[in-house]
């Protein structure tokens, strides 16, 4: 689609980008993905909602759930009876967590200690460096981390085996070639003081350095949330400049496109919901993934004198996530005539899952054609989507949980390459087609 589409759509697409990656660079985790998107909200004229407060058609209201998920919309002209129109996505992505207590010396080397968090290729996220992100509740109050993004700072790493020595580590599955427990972060090597006795006297040196740089003592990792993530930028791919390569599109593409077609929104037919959540991850749980209450009960706040039961079941919903590209170098595991391509616009998927469509919420046939006939009435790219082969593997979206509220729901979001890899590959005119189309959803 990009080779046909406009030298002036082609400009647009390439300009929106640039914030993009902004973004990308800025929003790592959830919390800065949610800090970044309350920023933006509020720039373009978004305020804190307020419980029990009548809001007119074209106001503009967002909620932060404990600055993990956040929810935002833009009120309708009518009322919120015959529905809203929600577009849903999730800012966590795949990465690296520290265990409660990470801190150890082994060899005269200090180390953290990792659980990873979502489904990862380990071997993906040896050698590479990475940056500490994330938050410690001190006694003193929460001290925010940001460590190997500033010039000047340090970064961390995993090892890896050298090949001389790997012969073993080679003959294994992919999936056992590192060990989750062997996902263990290097992060210093000097001694504190010269006492050969003391055996762990790179570990504390290392907590010295973090006391007296951070405010952090070693008890404190215990109410801390710390991740490392890539310590890269997001940049251009190619020679064209037609692809934008970064960690975390699986799924702030989403929750970043949503995010600027909402604040594009002036005053909508149906009241338009954004909603960005956390742990879709791993499996949505907690007061801060879908399954929480927090997204039904900020609706059923924006209208409480209406029945939550009628607003949800006359709602809509495109739940925006990433899907699998066609990818000419693995051809293998796609069904070409079903296979998103790169460049071809905005990806819906009528189901997901796996195994028989397990897992998935398999949308509605009307739907989906209401769906085509918005995009198509709106000049917005799209293509149809699956993920690979029957029976080659698959997965699910949050879909299947906004569905259950009897809520009509289509998976709807931006093809990827090397999806939940540190470094994701997606397309510009795919991912301003997405901004575009959930645009059009909103004001339908």
């Amino acid at each position: 689609m990009f080779l046909k589409a406009s030298t002036e759509e082609q400009a647009k697409a390439k300009g929106y980008c640039e914030d993009y990656k902004v973004f990308l660079n800025q929003a790592k985790t959830e919390r800065e993905a949610v800090e970044y998107a309350v920023g933006f909200a509020k720039k373009n004229g978004f305020v804190p909602f307020e419980k029990g407060k009548k809001y007119a058609a074209g106001d503009r209201v967002y909620s932060v759930n404990r600055g993990k998920a956040l929810a935002l919309a833009v009120i309708g002209d009518e009322s919120l009876e015959k529905g809203c129109n929600i577009v849903a996505a999730h800012i966590d992505s795949p990465r690296i967590d520290l265990k409660q207590n990470p801190l150890y010396e082994d060899s005269e080397l200090a180390l953290f200690k990792t659980h990873y968090y979502g489904g990862i290729k380990k071997y993906q996220w040896t050698v590479i460096p990475l940056a500490l992100h994330g938050v410690v509740v001190t006694k003193k109050g929460t001290i925010k981390v940001t460590i190997g993004e500033h010039p000047g700072d340090p970064v961390f790493v995993i090892s890896d085996l050298l090949p001389h020595l790997a012969k073993e580590q080679m003959a294994k599955k992919g999936n056992e070639i590192i060990a989750g427990e062997n996902l263990n972060i290097i992060i210093g090597s000097e001694r504190n003081g010269t006492d050969e006795k003391d055996k762990e006297a790179v570990k504390d040196n290392i907590l010295l350095i973090l006391n007296q740089k951070y405010g952090i003592e070693e008890e404190d990792f215990i109410s801390s949330e710390l991740s490392a993530v890539p310590a890269m930028e997001a940049k251009d791919i190619g020679f064209d400049c037609s692809f934008i390569g970064g960690y975390g599109q699986d799924d702030r593409v989403c929750g970043y496109t949503g995010l600027t077609a909402i604040a594009s929104v002036s005053k909508p037919k149906k009241t338009a919901v954004l909603f960005l959540a956390d742990k879709e991850e791993i499996g949505s749980m907690g007061n801060t993934g879908m399954k929480s209450a927090f997204y039904k009960n900020f609706i059923a706040d924006l209208a409480p004198s209406v029945s939550l039961r009628e607003i949800l079941s006359n709602s809509e919903c495109l739940s925006a996530d990433v899907g699998a590209a066609f990818d000419p170098s693995y051809k293998d595991v796609s069904e070409k005539h079903n296979a998103p391509q790169l460049n071809h616009g905005v990806m819906i998927s009528k189901y997901g899952g796996s195994g028989g469509k397990s897992g998935s919420s398999d949308a509605n046939a009307e739907f989906v054609g209401k769906v085509r006939q918005i995009f198509n009435d709106n000049e917005v790219a799209w293509q149809i989507g699956d993920l690979g082969k029957v029976d080659a593997g698959g997965g699910g979206t949050v879909a299947q949980f906004i569905a259950n509220l009897n809520v009509e729901v289509l998976d709807c979001g931006v093809p990827l390459l090397s999806m939940h890899s540190p470094y994701e590959v997606a397309a510009k005119m795919d991912i301003y087609m997405a901004h575009k189309g959930y645009k059009a959803f909103f004001e339908n």
